[in-house]
């Protein structure tokens, strides 16, 4: 899954960061299973997050929880009252070492069913977590010794992230072709939400990290991370298809937005940046076996901190969410819907206020770290 995660953020950074328009610069695991399991240990019927004992429901708050912030090879629209659900199906796209490419709807994998070999994972095999994930098994039902295939597959993430660039493209470059067409004007429209935002990123986050004479060839990394991440956050509080997926809430996501910084970070570092690793100044030369590898464990340590702050906070923010919505099901009361439903607003107004805190700190820090590596050279 990780695989498919970084792939998908990699095409996404390596399209829409070198398209992006200097025009404007310049003016779940998974939720998809939801799968029925027929017990060999008595006639229970176990649905995703429901167990049915004597024809009554128990509500089970952290697999609801977890199936929801999980990513999914389906997109759960509603339950209904007889048990089954409506759903979304999504791609599978796989890759055997046996029969080669595969290409199918998650409908077949659904409820537990097997298709062409494949089937999605329950617990652990050879230490490995296989909930969520695809497996491959033979005619008897044991899993290929080959291990896991890999997965290419179109999820809710994946479909989330194509989306938003997408919608940022078409907004942007919409944007550029009309500073090509008027110039530069009283901005009106989407051009005036959009240019004051261009312009803070610039003027607030970009100049006084990197550098006036610097700053501009990062600015379409820069509003790339921003934007991406901003907007990303913005339709994961959307609680309706085909919005709603955990995308940066998604530490495989997050770890590739980190991953983007550490080697743009690096491979802008000047002399004078190397130099204070390998060879701090004013520092004894009998404590350069300590310092050295300190300053080392320090590069890595900036992006790690990126790629956990960030997925921290989205998904904390969403499990808050859903523990408030839960304690309508867990106490069966009419009455105590009236202040969950208080206290679920006033979280989601909190957690947009998180979504631009958010993409505000990535991309401050990003633009904090790239500028450290390129430190000034003083003459005394």
């Amino acid at each position: 899954m990780t695989l498919r995660f970084i792939a998908a953020a990699s095409i996404v950074f390596f399209t829409f960061g070198t398209l992006f328009p200097t025009e404007v610069l310049q003016a779940q695991t998974s939720h998809s299973q939801e799968d029925v399991q027929n017990q060999t240990s008595g006639e229970a019927h176990q649905t995703s997050g429901h167990d049915q004992e004597s024809g009554e429901e128990e509500f089970v708050a952290n697999k609801f929880i977890m199936e929801h912030i999980k990513d999914s090879h389906e997109w759960h629209i509603l339950t209904k009252k007889d048990g089954t659900h409506v759903s979304v199906y999504l791609p599978v796209i796989l890759y055997s070492r046996h029969s080669g490419f595969h290409v199918f709807s998650s409908k077949k994998l659904a409820h537990g069913h097997t298709h062409r070999g494949f089937r999605m994972g329950q617990g652990q095999a050879e230490g490995k977590n296989l909930e969520g994930k695809i497996v491959e098994v033979d005619q008897n039902g044991e899993l290929v010794e080959e291990g896991l295939p890999l997965d290419f597959s179109i999820t809710k993430n994946v479909f989330m992230m194509m989306l938003s660039v997408v919608i940022l493209l078409w907004v942007f470059l919409s944007l550029a072709k009309s500073y090509k067409r008027t110039g530069i004007s009283e901005p009106r429209g989407l051009q005036g939400f959009l240019e004051p935002v261009v312009v803070f990123v610039e003027e607030d986050i970009a100049i006084p990290n990197i550098g006036e004479e610097k700053y501009q060839r990062y600015m379409p990394y820069l509003l790339t991370i921003f934007f991406f991440i901003l907007l990303n956050n913005l339709m994961g509080l959307i609680p309706f298809f085909p919005f709603g997926a955990n995308v940066t809430g998604n530490i495989a996501v997050t770890m590739t937005l980190a991953v983007f910084t550490f080697l743009i970070t690096t491979f802008s570092g000047n002399k004078g940046y190397w130099r204070h690793i390998f060879n701090t100044p004013g520092v004894p030369v009998w404590l350069a076996p300590i310092m050295i590898p300190v300053e080392i464990i320090g590069m890595f340590t900036k992006p790690f901190a990126l790629m956990i702050r960030l997925f921290a906070n989205i998904t904390a923010g969403h499990i808050i969410v859903l523990s408030l919505i839960s304690m309508i099901f867990i106490f069966k009361s009419i009455f105590m819907s009236v202040p969950s439903l208080v206290m679920v607003i006033f979280m989601l107004c909190i957690e947009l206020l998180v979504a631009f805190l958010q993409a505000y700190i990535f991309t401050l820090l990003s633009a904090l770290f790239i500028g450290l590596a390129m430190p000034e050279h003083h003459h005394e």
